[in-house]
């Protein structure tokens, strides 16, 4: 008598076992029931037909995925090497499941084909610059091809750009050349000003030249306050002014 009861309960041990299953909140469960699709699951305790229904999980977290370094010429025939960082989330499990055979396999690939094609469009400067409008760009091709896979693209972003080493040194070069420039314009424009307050400054002097004396005064005082042993003494020339003149009739 006990082994038909310990038969029977191994058998509903196995059938519950093969009957429930518990989905995560994050889970959902795509039931086929004799090779087609019934429903998506999920989450909690689910009931499943032991040998007729079969389920598969899906995921429905946000899922990044790093697509690895593209080699790819920009339209300015650069080549350099990007790689990207893709942000997406399984939005319907059902077409996730049934549409694609490998969604994250899927989703790799033609995130790589994508990469190249959209940055070998765009030229260096504008591929280092313009990040922001490239990831848009990318997201949107992304988005559009993977949504009848059930697939929500949230965010493309470029990782890096690897340059080659002459490039690197091309572009250190001229970024030292634009600092230059920089620095000489900005000396320019220093001693234009310089040259406008003096110009400015001669200006009052010769409608006021006691503002000269006053000067003269000025610049005797600080000569005095520094500990020189030799002391230049700046003679107005508008006090010999009426001798040269005097002088010089007489010749």
């Amino acid at each position: 008598m006990l082994y038909p009861i310990v038969a029977v309960v191994i058998l509903v041990i196995m059938f519950l076992k093969a009957a429930l299953k518990i989905l995560n909140e994050y889970e959902r469960g795509v039931v086929f029931r004799l090779g087609r699709v019934i429903t998506a699951k999920g989450p909690g305790l689910i009931i499943l037909i032991p040998v007729v229904d079969r389920m598969m999980k899906v995921s429905m977290r946000l899922v990044a995925l790093d697509v690895d370094p593209q080699d790819v010429i920009t339209r300015d025939n650069v080549s350099v090497k990007v790689n990207a960082v893709i942000y997406f989330r399984v939005i319907d499990p059902i077409k996730a499941i049934v549409e694609v055979e490998n969604y994250g396999y899927a989703m790799s690939q033609l995130a790589q084909t994508t990469i190249r094609s959209v940055c070998g469009q765009a030229d260096l400067d504008e591929l280092l610059s313009a990040r922001e409008k490239i990831n848009t760009e990318l997201q949107e091709i992304l988005d559009m091809h993977t949504d009848p896979w059930g697939i929500k693209v949230a965010n493309v972003e470029l990782k890096h750009i690897d340059l080659p080493q002459e490039m690197q040194r091309s572009m250190a070069k001229q970024a030292e050349a634009e600092r230059e420039r920089r620095a000489k314009v900005i000396n320019a424009e220093g001693e234009f000003q310089a040259a406008a307050k003096l110009s400015e400054a001669s200006q009052i002097i010769e409608k006021h030249p006691i503002a000269l004396q006053l000067r003269y005064l000025q610049t005797m005082r600080e000569m005095s306050a520094e500990n020189n042993s030799t002391t230049i003494f700046p003679f107005p020339m508008d006090i010999v002014a009426p001798l040269i003149k005097h002088f010089s009739k007489e010749d």
